[in-house]
């Protein structure tokens, strides 16, 4: 069986956007499955410690932007720092990508264009005519996955993915969780490749 990996993220986050085709090449790479797994950061927070970025000191918040930088060039990637639309509420657009996930449809290809519309376009994903449009260009019925992501079922998805996440010892956007280990940042993409490429068994805590 190929290996499967659980991407955490929500759009909203920029390290997610900075990693989302690195990411995709390596599970590629290793003929990985990628399960997507929106989720709502609010209640991993509260469950793991971490603050949202507005209460976090301004220390940790000039550092955010210096790391952002570095790996804009890095993965040569256009990123607004302060973008327009930020910060705004991820839920729909999350929910979009998990009702084509569960459709079968393009929710990568979706992801890709929602992190790019708000890290380089500066334009509000939490806008139905924004969403509408990604999705169109996609060749989506963008009214009928619109309607998906708001049903009972895509919203217990969502909250799933959340209680999911903190169990797993998620703590922020993205986590790319193998065999129940962790990777969490964008920045930890190299050891996930390492730990693919080995099959060693997965790093527990003590």
């Amino acid at each position: 069986m190929p290996p499967v990996i659980d991407y955490f993220y929500t759009h909203i986050s920029p390290w997610a956007y900075l990693g989302h085709q690195a990411f995709r090449e390596i599970a590629a790479g290793h003929g990985a499955a990628i399960r997507l797994r929106p989720v709502d950061l609010s209640g991993v927070f509260d469950a793991s410690g971490g603050l949202p970025l507005g209460k976090r000191h301004p220390a940790r918040q000039d550092y955010r932007f210096i790391e952002m930088q570095r790996w804009r060039e890095k993965r040569a990637l256009p990123l607004t720092l302060k973008p327009a639309f930020f910060p705004t509420p991820p839920g729909l657009c999350d929910c979009c990508a998990i009702a084509l996930s569960e459709q079968g449809g393009p929710a990568f290809d979706f992801t890709g264009l929602a992190f790019k519309a708000i890290w380089a376009d500066e334009k509000n994903i939490a806008e139905e005519a924004v969403l509408s449009d990604l999705l169109s260009g996609l060749g989506q019925d963008a009214g009928a996955v619109l309607e998906a992501a708001r049903s009972e079922d895509i919203t217990a998805i969502y909250k799933q993915n959340q209680a999911d996440a903190i169990e797993l010892g998620v703590i922020g956007s993205p986590c790319y969780v193998l065999n129940g280990e962790p990777f969490w940042g964008q920045d930890r993409l190299d050891l996930l490749d390492d730990a693919l490429a080995s099959g060693r068994g997965p790093y527990k805590p003590l």
